[in-house]
């Protein structure tokens, strides 16, 4: 999606940073509800998740996912899926593009994904 007027304006990232993109829009729209419920806690994992995708440092927040879910399709590629847990219920996942350095973020929320339960 485009960025319109009134859109916040994302830094770029440098070095070897990842830049993080929606992969859909209802990602984009669980990333506010996130911003609204716990912006602390939301722009520590974008840190985290545009520093080091893979962190495997704090795996109680963040991992790759398990069975099935650990890697997802994107534009024609087979991607890792990673979860970063950024409330006790609130949950990105991503998936992680080394081609493009993009993580791309395919589910944002205050609450579990679906496929989980």
């Amino acid at each position: 999606m485009s960025p319109k007027r009134g859109d916040r304006a994302a830094p770029p990232p440098v070095d070897v940073e990842y830049d993080l993109r929606f992969a859909n829009s209802e990602a984009a729209t669980g990333w506010e509800h996130l911003s609204r419920h716990a912006a602390g806690n939301l722009r520590r994992a974008y840190d985290r998740i545009r520093a080091h995708p893979r962190a495997a440092d704090t795996p109680e927040r963040q991992h790759r996912l398990k069975g099935a879910l650990g890697t997802g399709s994107f534009k024609g590629q087979s991607l890792e899926r990673w979860q970063f847990e950024v409330t006790g219920g609130g949950r990105i996942w991503y998936l992680v593009d080394d081609t493009n350095h993009i993580a791309w973020i395919t589910f944002a929320g205050t609450g579990h994904p679906k496929q989980t339960d």
